[in-house]
């Protein structure tokens, strides 16, 4: 009897402990799986069902760009003098010495054309202004000065930008007028040789409408997939049953299509009948 009795209880424990081993392997099959990637085919069909939005946008874009380049930015305009830096020590013929010097001088050259003196001399002759009408600084006419010195030679180009050509080929001339005087004075060697005079631009230089037009439709398309690409990742909602299969690991065994049934299941309205005066 009493091994009868530690029978039924094993077997009662054996079923008691069965559902609890058995209900964890429900959960774990309902349970999410972690999904962290991004499927590209579903991106891809995400911006081809868009693409109007997306064409539309790189419209708007390039017609932005197109506006704020052409009536809000101030065209620019670059004029360029350039001077060759060599000393002839014997009887105007240059040897190697020369050579070697005048390749030593040009970095200096480079530097003290943008020396704070030579600089307002050119102001002064000029008479440069800024917007307000006052006299230009020196460090706003230094924004303006690009000098550039190309490999192994001894030729300095001298460009000077200006939202006015006229202003831009006077002050590069000026700059090197004053260079060919100033700058021998303080280096104690013979003044370099003008290569050529600028000339007043007649295209501008900046900006190019071309490159902002395409740079603004560009941006335009690429903030319209940016929104529609958030818009997809924070989208939680089921909207095909492959959806389910695919996060829970479960076919569902119907779906229930959304339709207008029209009156079918509305309450009927209640209809009120109004007695006449001696109606019976």
């Amino acid at each position: 009897m009493e091994q009868q009795s530690v029978n039924e209880t094993t077997i009662q424990a054996g079923q008691n402990a069965q559902p609890a081993q058995a209900a964890p392997a429900a959960q774990a099959v309902r349970r999410p799986p972690a999904n962290d990637e991004i499927d590209l085919v579903e991106v891809f069909y995400l911006f081809w069902g868009h693409a109007w939005q997306i064409i539309l946008c790189l419209m708007l874009g390039a017609i932005a760009a197109f506006g704020v380049t052409k009536f809000l930015i101030t065209p620019l305009y670059e004029a360029t003098s350039s001077i060759y830096i060599v000393s002839a020590s014997n009887n105007s013929v240059v040897n190697l010495t020369d050579l070697q010097i005048g390749a030593q001088l040009t970095a200096d050259y480079q530097e003290l054309m943008l020396s704070r003196p030579l600089l307002e001399d050119v102001i002064e002759n000029l008479e440069l202004t800024n917007a307000e009408g006052e006299p230009m600084t020196t460090r706003a006419l230094e924004g303006m000065i690009t000098i550039t010195n190309a490999t192994d030679t001894r030729i300095l180009a001298i460009t000077v930008t200006s939202p006015d050509p006229q202003q831009a080929a006077d002050t590069a001339n000026e700059l090197v007028e004053q260079a060919c005087i100033y700058l021998p004075q303080i280096m104690e060697t013979d003044e370099p040789n003008l290569v050529e005079e600028a000339i007043v631009p007649t295209q501008k230089a900046s900006p190019s409408t071309a490159r902002n037009v395409v740079l603004g439709g560009m941006l335009g398309a690429i903030l319209c997939c940016g929104v529609l690409l958030v818009r997809y990742l924070m989208n939680d909602t089921f909207m095909t049953p492959d959806d389910i299969q695919r996060y829970f690991g479960v076919q569902p065994l119907a779906t229930i299509p959304e339709a207008d049934l029209g009156d079918f299941g509305r309450p009927e309205k209640k209809r009120g009948f109004f007695k006449r005066k001696g109606a019976k």
